[in-house]
Formats: C-alpha cells, structure tokens, sequence
C-alpha cells in the first residue's frame, strides 16, 4: 500500500499544470533559487514557494540553504515510483504489440 501511496502522491503533485512547469524548470537547471523560479512565471513567489512544498513533500526535489537563499533540485529518485508503475504497463503493452505483430504476419504473410 505505501507503494500506491507514494504513486498516487507523485501523480497529484505533478497532475498540477504550474507545478509541473516548476518541476520542469528545476529538472533543467542543476539548481535553481525560488527567485529564478518566480522570475518569468507570471506567478507570485508565494505560489512558487507552495508549489516547492508540495513537490519537496513528494520527493521530487531537494533543497540547499546557502545563506539568504534556498536552492533547489530534482530528485532523480523521486520519479522512481511513477517509473515502477508505468513499467507494469510496459510489459503489459508489449505483449499486446507482440501479439499484434504476430497476428499482422499472419493474415499479411
């Protein structure tokens, strides 16, 4: 069950549009300042700083205090469960092309 939980927990911090687009922003800088994150987004620092929280509780990123400011990373394993989940699918659809592909051969030799 801890499993589905922490699935189900990346699946509603990331089902967020803005704070997908955070999390997408910190995946593509090594680390980024709530500042940088603010800057550009059209959204308040406040928002950013939730969002932040909400994706830190998820585990999808960490953080860095150095002195006044607080830099933040993606956390590679945070994607982890979501990644298990989705491989169960995988097996699941590659069975189904395999099949698909075998049934192709068969009315078009």
């Amino acid at each position: 069950m801890t499993q589905m939980t922490t699935v189900d927990a990346v699946m509603r911090t990331l089902a967020d549009p803005t704070r997908r687009a955070v999390f997408e922003r910190i995946v593509s800088s090594d680390e980024i300042t709530v500042v940088d994150l603010t800057r550009g987004s059209g959204v308040t620092q406040g928002a950013i700083s939730q969002h932040l929280k909400s994706l830190k509780q998820a585990g999808l990123v960490a953080e860095r205090p150095e002195g006044r400011n607080v830099f933040y990373r993606a956390e590679p394993k945070g994607l982890a469960p979501l990644v298990d989940w989705m491989g169960d699918y995988a097996v699941f659809w590659r069975e189904r092309f395999a099949n698909l592909r075998t049934l192709l051969k068969e009315i078009d030799p």
